[in-house]
């Protein structure tokens, strides 16, 4: 157990239920490592219900969906910047200036967390498609962190990781109130759509797609796991169409059908 200037600790049996729930929830698998982190996250939330156990906070969270939705936000993490990953960004260009359908070329950003990731291939997109040739959806577990998306206001340190080019045409330095923050042009957002998306079921409502970001949330979870999530965003993949992963991610040893593996994070989906 772990102390708190609260007097309230995480026992290891409610930790263990904690970790139980997240798992069914959102399939990420805690270890033994991460109960002082779990305590710490989860204190405000015990604090603010004015409760005398985590105990008692999980009976809460069990029977009340808006406070399982707020602890879930408070669990995962969502580190993120913009161009994350330089060469899959390389990729996304070289296809989309060789891209001559008349259909829309839909990309989506499955694990967006604040949505760097999916400004970042909306500016390509915008660079090489016209302006009603391309869409990009972001989506996330995460609540919060989708409405940060929204938004599209992030600290001024971000705009480093964008190219200059892209920066002078779509970055707007804040000003009063949002002094050291730049605000991302919102001609982007008018072909863009963020909404919350548990990647533990299929998702029937966002059509398919050319290309899918599933990048750095791999990571979190086990084999079985990773299988059942590729397989349901699979389902959102267009014939031909590339699901990429991050470069520290791997599919090694998970068997997923009409996935032909082109690099060691970027793979195509065949007939």
């Amino acid at each position: 157990m772990i102390k708190t200037r609260y007097n309230i600790t995480l026992d290891t049996s409610d930790y263990v239920a904690f970790k139980a729930l997240i798992f069914k929830e959102i399939g990420i698998e805690l270890g033994d490592s991460k109960q002082s982190l779990v305590q710490t996250r989860l204190l405000k939330r015990v604090v603010h219900h004015k409760l005398e156990s985590y105990g008692a906070y999980l009976e809460l969270v069990k029977r009340d969906p808006v406070e399982k939705n707020e602890m879930m936000n408070l669990i995962t993490t969502n580190e993120t910047y913009f161009f994350r990953e330089q060469a899959h960004f390389d990729f996304l260009s070289k296809e989309l200036e060789a891209y001559a359908k008349s259909e829309k070329y839909r990309i989506w950003s499955a694990a967006a967390s604040s949505g760097a990731e999916a400004y970042s291939i909306s500016m390509l997109c915008d660079s090489f498609l016209p302006k009603t040739g391309w869409e990009v959806i972001g989506t996330d577990i995460n609540s919060d962190v989708i409405k940060k998306a929204r938004m599209g206001l992030y600290p001024e340190k971000w705009v480093d990781k964008i190219p200059l080019n892209l920066r002078k045409k779509y970055c707007l330095k804040g000003k009063g109130r949002h002094e050291g923050q730049f605000l991302v042009d919102r001609s982007l957002a008018k072909n863009m759509h963020f909404s919350v998306n548990n990647l533990m079921l299929v998702n029937r409502e966002i059509g398919t797609f050319n290309m899918i970001f599933l990048r750095n949330v791999l990571i979190y979870f086990d084999a079985n796991t990773k299988k059942k999530v590729v397989e349901n965003v699979m389902h959102n993949l267009a014939v031909g169409g590339y699901l990429i992963i991050s470069l520290t991610e791997s599919l090694q040893n998970i068997e997923i059908k009409n996935l032909k593996q082109l690099n060691s994070s970027i793979y195509q989906k065949i007939a």
